[in-house]
């Protein structure tokens, strides 16, 4: 049994190597549990667009990289 102090020391280190892993390779795996990846939305252009039955003016946005997490089928199949 691990303390909280303990416990969160290591995930404090598990986050640090993930936002390096993830910053150089784009992926990260940890075995068992979740697969984080990143993915790069493109750039939306400015003009009128109709929701919900209303037409609405939507701003130019540029593009950028979303960090996304996903659960391993090992996971999945357990649930």
């Amino acid at each position: 049994e691990l303390k909280k102090s303990q416990t969160l020391a290591v995930l404090s280190s598990l986050a640090s190597v993930a936002e390096k892993e993830v910053k150089k390779t784009g992926k990260l795996v940890i075995p068992g549990i979740c697969m984080v990846k990143t993915r790069v939305k493109p750039a939306t252009k400015a003009g009128k667009r109709e929701m919900f039955g209303k037409v609405v003016v939507v701003k130019a946005k540029p593009a950028k990289t979303v960090v996304k997490a996903f659960a391993v089928a090992a996971l999945k199949k357990a649930v």
